[in-house]
């Protein structure tokens, strides 16, 4: 599949959907769930992370370096008594990334990945059929200037201790 990091294969694709699945798992099991050898999946990590394709240890994934090369950012408002039927239909959908139930301007607020507009586009008109929702407001991601970090916090708060 050709992309902004090269080709990954679906040797590649099956390493990182391990990696998702099983963030804690080692070489060694990845490679037998793999059916490769210890090597392969060691050298395949190491050309993903250069690539940046991997990132963050290894754990986290470039979604553009799969395909995914838009990202959205939508707030959805709901008739509250189907808000449970809407996250819970949000959930279902492989686009979503993740789901909040906000306050302020909207009800929930979730992050969608795309492959291109069009597909955003589809993705949108999904969500704006499902029963309860209401209207919608779409900001696109032109850019990521600092990707989800937890470690300032964690710094802090052992520095607070």
């Amino acid at each position: 599949m050709p992309n902004r990091h090269g080709v990954l294969d679906a040797a590649d694709l099956q390493l990182l959907l391990g990696l998702m699945d099983q963030p804690r798992a080692q070489i060694n099991e990845l490679a037998d769930s793999l059916g490769v050898a210890r090597n392969t999946v060691q050298a395949r990590m190491r050309r993903l992370m250069r690539s940046g394709v991997l990132r963050d240890g290894g754990r986290d994934v470039d979604l553009a370096a799969i395909g995914y090369d838009v990202l959205a950012f939508v707030t959805i408002e709901v008739d509250h008594r189907e808000l449970d039927t809407v996250v819970a239909s949000l959930g279902r959908s492989d686009h979503v990334l993740e789901v909040f139930e906000t306050s302020g301007r909207g009800d929930v607020w979730c992050r969608i990945a795309a492959r291109d507009t069009h597909n955003l586009q589809q993705v949108l008109r999904s969500i704006l059929k499902l029963r309860g929702v209401i209207r919608t407001e779409t900001s696109l991601a032109l850019s990521e200037h600092i990707p989800f970090r937890a470690g300032p916090l964690v710094r802090r708060t052992v520095a607070d201790a």
